[in-house]
């Protein structure tokens, strides 16, 4: 039996990058999952793929019905949800704190804040009766300073303030909330940020780690695979 025959996930932003990784690693170990992700061709693209473990569904995390929506489609597809992951995310504004703009603040915390609240209700709502595991992408931005842009940096230490806050209530009905907080990961977001060449990113990376080596997507996969599993 593979560690995840009997489960059912919700991954946002499963079409690339961490939440692609994710993905394939869970149908890999016999999961089925929701991609719920705003790309349409790279989340249908990966729907065909991967077969009738996953199903797509497009999905502005920003918006509670569409959180919404993705929850009751794996219920309804494939039966007690049993795990949640708020992956999706963006770099959002950047510069100077100085020269950021108010709409490009709100609409970085919307992604990346928002997001995971509404991941974490919907999800909790789901697994009330039967328990489950909910994980959020945080990063090493959300425990330090200096380590992303400063609306992000903001951003992810919410994220690790209400996975605190969450775990502390939900436990009492069986449901464990985590978060993982990667470095510098060679992602297509992150490429974005140079001349999206995945090669030069990992080699940026790989400089600026004290291992000297650059984070993949699959390696903080298999950290959220960890934290959804029984094992956890």
């Amino acid at each position: 039996m593979a560690r995840f025959d009997n489960a059912v996930v919700v991954v946002t932003g499963g079409a690339s990058g961490i939440g692609e990784a994710t993905t394939r690693a869970l149908v890999a170990e016999g999961g089925r999952v929701i991609i719920a992700d705003l790309q349409e061709g790279p989340g249908k693209a990966l729907e065909q793929e991967l077969g009738a473990a996953v199903r797509f569904l497009q999905t502005d995390v920003t918006k509670e019905e569409d959180i919404e929506a993705a929850v009751a489609l794996a219920v309804s597809e494939f039966g007690t949800l049993t795990g949640m992951v708020n992956n999706a995310g963006v770099v959002g504004a950047i510069g100077s704190i100085m020269d950021a703009s108010a709409e490009s603040f709100d609409r970085t915390m919307a992604i990346l804040s928002r997001g995971v609240f509404l991941g974490i209700k919907h999800a909790a709502r789901a697994m009330r009766d039967s328990g489950g595991a909910i994980v959020s992408l945080a990063s090493t931005a959300g425990i330090l300073g200096g380590q992303g842009p400063h609306v992000y940096t903001m951003a992810k230490h919410g994220v690790v303030g209400i996975t605190k806050s969450a775990a502390s209530e939900l436990a009492g009905f069986g449901i464990r909330v985590n978060a993982v907080a990667p470095g510098g990961t060679v992602t297509p977001m992150t490429s974005a940020l140079g001349d999206n060449n995945p090669e030069n990113t990992a080699a940026f990376i790989a400089e600026s780690s004290p291992l000297g080596f650059a984070c993949m997507p699959e390696d903080v996969a298999a950290a959220i695979l960890y934290l959804l599993s029984n094992e956890a």
